[in-house]
């Protein structure tokens, strides 16, 4: 049987075909909208070189804070931390997180010397907007992802931390919450750092689920820690992270899905 010259069966065909690619349309801008969220919140260069996350203990804007404590204190020229959290992160858990998680094993101080550098960085530094994306935590709406961090930084770190014993590799993701407080996975052994993350690159990519990306100190990179009285050299490496941002497009898709993307939208024209 044919309608209008055409047979059923091609007919059907073609309205599956037709079907699939308004899917496939449908689906494609689901995605652009998903990454939309995903990338960054603004393309304001400004907005990006001074950015508070948006979480429970941070300002709303950086500025000076003259009595920041101990590691947090290269960042009293223009902090997103006050003094009175910048001491707490030393003496206590200001979100009821223990680095001694693992039964009858403590952190050794130096180790312990690296997380709160890195929590100091966490809480005080306004040069991550390049690499902010939206959450849903109790804690946070805002956190980073993929900030560069020096070779020789991570390095120093692990090497710190290699003989200190963990349950787990993903700190942000695996831990069991109880009464507040972080746990083990119920029947995880602990290993030694060294043991668990074996590099001091997967160390520090893993470890907070990929906050950090491990960069070779020729390229623009994150200090932990640095003189203050020498300028902060984050300034410069967020600059260039925000002018990359701005360069690409903070809303564009990765050309293989805007391909894909648009080869989808073309045939479903195309159909009747």
């Amino acid at each position: 049987m044919h309608i209008f010259g055409i047979s059923a069966s091609a007919s059907r065909a073609s309205r599956r075909t037709c079907a699939t690619m308004w899917f496939l349309l449908t689906a494609g801008m689901l995605l652009a909208c998903v990454a939309s969220a995903r990338g960054q919140l603004t393309d304001n260069i400004d907005d990006m070189l001074n950015w508070c996350l948006d979480g429970k203990h941070h300002k709303s804007r950086p500025g000076p804070e003259d009595e920041l404590h101990r590691f947090c204190s290269p960042w009293r020229e223009r902090a997103c931390c006050t003094a009175n959290i910048s001491r707490a992160l030393h003496t206590s858990s200001l979100h009821g997180f223990t680095y001694d998680h693992c039964p009858g094993r403590t952190m050794s101080a130096e180790c312990r010397w690296y997380f709160q550098r890195d929590h100091c960085f966490y809480e005080c530094s306004p040069n991550i907007g390049p690499w902010v994306t939206k959450v849903d935590m109790k804690i946070r709406n805002e956190r980073f992802v993929d900030v560069p961090l020096c070779a020789t930084h991570c390095t120093m770190w692990f090497e710190a931390c290699k003989r200190d014993f963990t349950c787990t590799d993903n700190w942000t993701r695996n831990f069991r919450w109880k009464n507040g407080t972080n746990h083990c996975p119920a029947g995880a052994p602990c290993f030694t750092f060294e043991q668990v993350y074996q590099t001091a690159d997967n160390f520090c990519e893993k470890v907070w689920d990929h906050s950090w990306k491990f960069t070779a100190d020729t390229e623009p990179c994150m200090q932990l820690w640095f003189d203050p009285a020498q300028g902060n050299p984050n300034d410069a490496v967020a600059r260039i992270g925000a002018e990359r941002v701005v360069a690409a497009g903070a809303w564009s898709l990765p050309p293989p899905a805007a391909a894909w993307l648009v080869a989808a939208a073309l045939a479903a024209a195309a159909c009747p």
